[in-house]
C-alpha cells in the first residue's frame, strides 16, 4: 500500500475535528525529530510551526541512558533550546514509580550507564556495589551502553534471587543512524529471563500510559488534547492508544508501512515525517 504524504483512519472531516482538539504535542526523539547525532532537516521548522499555532510541546523518550541535563544539552547542541520541565525520560519515570510503589526500596543494583545512575543519585538513591554481599532493595535494568558482563550476570543473579526487578523499558534495540544494532532494555531483559526464567515485575516507559500522565500534569491539557508523535508502533501508538490521546505514527524511524499495515491497532494518523503534521495542523488552526 503506497504512502504519498499521509493516510488515517479517520475519514477527513472527523481528521479535521479531531487536530482541531490538539493543544499539545508529545514527541519521541530518536527516530523522529533526530536519528543518532543528526537532526532531522524538518525538525526546527516543525516546532516554529507548533509555537507559532500556540500549541505547546515536550520531548518524551525511552532511552534512560542519557540524564535531562545531558538531553538539553544534545538538543542545544542541535540548536534546540528545551527546557527541563519539556523533557520526560523513563528514568524519571522509573523514580517516580519507585517512590510511590516501592517507598522502603532506597538501595537499588542499576544496570544502566553511568549518566543514569547519577539521575538516581540526584532522587535520592544509593546504587549498589557487584556484590553478592551488597544485597539491594531494588534492582533497575536499563539501556546500558557501558553493559559490562559481571554486571549483566549480577542482574541475573538478583533476579535468581527475587529480587524486585523493573525494567525501565521494553524497547528491543535503540533507532541509529549507524552500522550497528543498539541492544535496548527489552533484548537485556530477554537475556535475564533466558537465563533465569525471570521477567521483570514491571516495565515502564512507553507503551504505560503514564508517560503522557505527567505530560497531561504539566501543561493542563486532557488526553483528547494530545498528539503522541513517535516512530514505533508497539511503543509509541500503544501509548497513544492506552492513554487516549491522538497517535501519530511518522515514517522517519524503525517503523516501515509495511509493519504498520500489520498492526491490530492502527495509528489516528501515518505520516512520512512530521513535517506533515505540522502542515495538517497548520492549516486547521489557521482556519479556526
Amino acid at each position: 500500500m503506497s504512502l504519498d504524504s499521509y493516510r488515517s483512519i479517520h475519514i477527513d472531516t472527523e481528521l479535521v475535528e479531531r487536530l482541531k482538539k490538539i493543544r499539545h504535542v508529545a514527541l519521541d526523539m530518536d527516530g523522529t525529530i533526530y536519528m543518532g547525532m543528526s537532526l532531522f532537516d524538518f525538525t526546527k521548522p516543525f516546532l516554529a510551526t507548533l509555537k507559532e499555532l500556540g500549541i505547546t510541546y515536550s520531548f518524551l523518550t525511552n532511552n534512560p541512558s542519557t540524564s535531562i541535563s545531558d538531553y538539553l544539552n544534545k538538543l542545544s547542541g542541535m540548536g534546540i533550546e528545551a527546557t527541563k520541565d519539556e523533557m520526560y525520560t523513563t528514568a524519571l519515570a522509573t523514580i517516580d514509580y519507585i517512590k510511590s510503589h516501592l517507598p522502603q526500596a532506597k538501595r537499588l543494583f542499576i544496570l544502566g550507564t553511568p549518566s543514569m545512575t547519577e539521575e538516581f543519585v540526584k532522587a535520592g538513591f544509593i546504587p549498589t556495589e557487584n556484590s553478592a554481599d551488597d544485597r539491594p532493595d531494588a534492582m533497575v535494568v536499563a539501556f546500558d551502553k557501558t553493559l559490562d558482563y559481571s554486571r549483566l550476570c549480577r542482574a541475573a543473579w538478583w533476579a535468581s534471587q527475587g529480587v524486585p526487578y523493573i525494567a525501565t523499558n521494553p524497547d528491543k534495540v535503540c533507532p541509529t543512524d549507524q552500522p550497528t544494532v543498539l541492544v535496548d532494555c527489552g533484548s537485556i531483559c530477554k537475556c535475564i529471563e533466558h537465563a533465569t526464567n525471570r521477567c521483570p515485575d514491571i516495565v515502564l516507559g512507553k507503551p504505560d500510559p503514564n508517560m503522557l500522565s505527567g505530560v497531561q500534569t504539566r501543561f493542563g491539557v486532557k488526553p483528547e488534547e494530545v498528539a503522541m508523535v513517535g516512530d514505533r508502533i508497539y511503543t509509541d501508538i500503544e501509548m497513544a492508544h492506552n492513554a487516549g490521546a491522538f497517535g501519530v505514527l511518522v515514517l522517519s524511524g524503525e517503523t516501515t508501512l509495511e509493519i504498520a499495515d500489520e498492526a491490530p491497532r492502527q495509528p489516528d494518523l501515518i505520516a512520512k515525517d512530521i513535517s506533515i503534521l505540522g502542515d495538517l495542523l497548520r492549516n486547521v488552526h489557521k482556519t479556526q
